[in-house]
């Protein structure tokens, strides 16, 4: 019997922890998930505090097997959180919650693997024209902080998800503002500007924050939504400005993540931004700047951009690097006997 088929694997506890809010849920069969709840990362003294917090909530169910994506880099046993006062051994937290395995992967790699569960519904195209059949797919977005991955091809049809800290390369401008916002970052934070730096909520408030600066407005304290909400509404020309110089950026950064992974596949925006001004997104400055790339604005002019409006995809894909994961022991096992 394999893994897929294999009830006592379920159900299987799954988690996809941010910055902000850590979103539980259970696996009870190959394609169903239930009991998906947020939980605020602050309310909670550690990982193990919130998964059982999670686990009473839902009925205290036995659970063997386990899978956190998380928005940190996984290298060996210690995880120590960029945007969150968490840190843990992955081991000593396995044995906390009495699992035989518990598997832990970067939150991006599971946004990437959530990318082919999800419907035409759960998209909304920006420009371009086909995805090519086969071909790698970018997948990035800002949120608490910007994750990017990618989805690259095998001989056998299936994709596998990167793991990496895209969000930490150097932020590269564009024109004279970018060039005065990122002088205006380097020396709030003395030294090196990531695309994280602006490409994330905190980074609306930045580019807000040095644009004002510049016109010599001080003594407002700004908040994401507040930027947001006063950009759309009218009121306020320099959220306007502040929005969309934040779309252009984001259309920079995405069109370098598509160039270096050749992705004819697609490129599509994760996190939680994005969605909240979907309408506003589609005229905004990103497709234009997206495509204005020299000699390469014909390459990517073809290049479909999707926002990801699934409410949990980092759910989703979390299931599927652990029935992955399940696979591959399974193999393993089956070699040693």
């Amino acid at each position: 019997m394999s893994i897929t088929q294999d009830k006592n694997t379920y159900p299987r506890l799954l988690a996809d922890i941010g910055g902000t809010n850590a979103r539980f849920g259970l696996q009870i069969s190959p394609d169903v998930i239930e009991n998906i709840e947020v939980l605020p990362c602050n309310d909670y003294n550690t990982v193990v505090d919130a998964t059982k917090a999670y686990l009473l909530k839902v009925g205290s169910p036995s659970v063997r097997f386990g899978a956190f994506a998380i928005a940190n880099p996984v290298i060996g046993d210690w995880v120590q959180m960029t945007n969150h006062h968490w840190a843990f051994s992955i081991e000593t937290t396995r044995q906390a919650l009495h699992l035989e395995s518990l598997i832990l992967i970067n939150d991006f790699t599971a946004q990437a693997y959530a990318i082919e569960k999800l419907g035409a519904q759960d998209l909304v195209q920006i420009g371009g024209t086909v995805c090519e059949k086969f071909a790698p797919k970018a997948v990035l977005g800002p949120g608490t902080g910007l994750g990017i991955s990618g989805l690259i091809p095998c001989h056998d049809g299936s994709y596998v998800a990167l793991s990496g800290e895209g969000g930490h390369r150097s932020f590269s401008s564009f024109d004279d503002t970018e060039v005065m916002i990122w002088q205006y970052a380097k020396k709030e934070f003395d030294g090196h500007v990531s695309a994280e730096r602006f490409l994330s909520g905190s980074g609306l408030v930045l580019i807000y924050n040095a644009l004002a600066n510049r016109e010599g407005i001080k003594g407002k304290v700004m908040t994401p939504e507040l930027i947001s909400e006063q950009a759309l509404s009218g009121r306020s020309p320099l959220c306007r400005l502040t929005l969309d110089i934040f779309c252009a950026m984001l259309g920079t950064v995405s069109a370098d993540v598509a160039l270096t992974l050749g992705a004819r596949g697609g490129v599509y925006l994760c996190g939680g931004i994005i969605p909240r001004f979907i309408d506003y997104f589609k005229t905004s400055p990103f497709r234009v700047r997206f495509e204005d790339k020299g000699r390469f604005s014909s390459y990517l002019a073809s290049i479909p951009v999707f926002v990801v409006l699934a409410k949990y995809p980092g759910i989703y894909g979390i299931a599927v690097a652990l029935e992955n994961h399940l696979r591959e022991r399974e193999k393993h096992e089956s070699y040693k006997s």
